[in-house]
């Protein structure tokens, strides 16, 4: 069984402070997900002093500040990077982060981490991609805000640029904050899978558990969700994450639906062999016959039980002939015939 990845998204839900960081840690490390992923950035690096927020980040935050000074605060220095990533070590959950600057690739290179996340806004930075794909390690990227051909030059790129397509995995996904059923489209992750030929995923910003259960049932191979210790905390993104038991719920259902997945052979389980003599039927006499009788369609009733001679076969039964007086009823053999 091939189990879904799960990243818990802890992001900036820290704000900015080492400790909730760490409380994010043991909550992702209790919930049993296989990564905890932050965000890893120089603010002058990723933004403008006069870029705006977007605008749940206003109604989240119920404010106009600017994207730079909302940012700023939620920065992590490079110690704070190398506490996170022993911490995780010491609660046995991977550690990840997503750059989201040239400079900051850099950082979580000499850091240590398995793969590449790309952030749907950076997937029409080529610089970015390029370096990323020149590191030579797995890649996931996200998608929210591209149609079909901006993953086409996105994937084209890192392609060009040394990324291994077969190690390269497409997270369908949605940037509204939270995203609207409505918009949600799970159906593209099919459109993805068909045209690139790649393991495919879903970064998940609805509301609730449901859409990401589904995902998983589509056949994601890799899941994103974020978390808080409380949506009721002041940040950008709180108010549209998963509290420590719903994220808890999200993996256990998830393995789940990952067990019950199971395999693409369509053969009869262990547990339901027992019942193939029970639930099928045999070929029955539908009435009393004599010795030396010839059979006919007619001398015959499909019954239950199933170990005998089975209804599909009935056919080669038609002209052969009984050893021995049978009654009606009787579950047909061959070794009632004349051989």
């Amino acid at each position: 069984m091939k189990k879904t990845i799960i990243i818990a998204e802890a992001g900036v839900n820290h704000n900015g402070d080492i400790q909730i960081a760490k409380r994010l840690i043991d909550v992702a490390a209790e919930a049993g997900v296989d990564y905890v992923k932050f965000q890893t950035f120089k603010t002058k690096n990723l933004v403008s002093q006069k870029a705006a927020m977007a605008s749940y980040q206003e109604a989240n935050l119920g404010s106009k500040s600017s994207q730079f000074e909302m940012i700023k605060k939620l920065e992590l220095d490079i110690e704070a990077h190398h506490i996170l990533k022993e911490y995780c070590a010491i609660k046995k959950v991977n550690f990840l982060s997503t750059a989201f600057d040239l400079d900051s690739i850099d950082l979580l290179e000499k850091i240590g981490i398995d793969f590449y996340k790309i952030p749907s806004g950076e997937i029409t930075n080529k610089p970015y991609l390029e370096k990323i794909a020149s590191k030579g390690k797995p890649i996931v990227m996200s998608t929210g805000m591209c149609d079909m051909e901006d993953i086409r030059k996105a994937f084209n790129t890192l392609c060009d640029h040394g990324a291994n397509r077969s190690t390269i995995t497409i997270l369908h996904c949605n940037t509204q904050y939270p995203t609207p059923l409505s918009d949600v489209n799970l159906n593209a992750m099919d459109t993805i899978r068909e045209e690139f030929g790649v393991d495919i995923g879903y970064s998940d910003h609805t509301l609730g558990i449901e859409v990401s259960l589904a995902a998983v049932a589509k056949g994601a191979k890799i899941l994103e969700k974020h978390f808080t210790l409380d949506r009721k905390m002041k940040g950008p993104d709180h108010k549209a994450s998963l509290e420590p038991s719903e994220l808890k719920q999200l993996v256990i259902l998830t393995r789940n639906i990952d067990i019950a997945l199971g395999s693409k052979e369509k053969k009869p389980s262990p547990s339901e062999s027992q019942n193939i003599p029970i639930a099928r039927k045999s070929v029955h006499l539908s009435v009393a016959l004599k010795k030396g009788t010839s059979l006919t369609k007619d001398h015959f009733a499909m019954k239950r039980p199933g170990h005998g001679i089975s209804p599909m076969e009935y056919e080669k039964l038609i002209g052969e002939v009984i050893n021995k007086d049978l009654p009606s009823d009787h579950l047909l053999t061959y070794d009632d015939l004349i051989k």
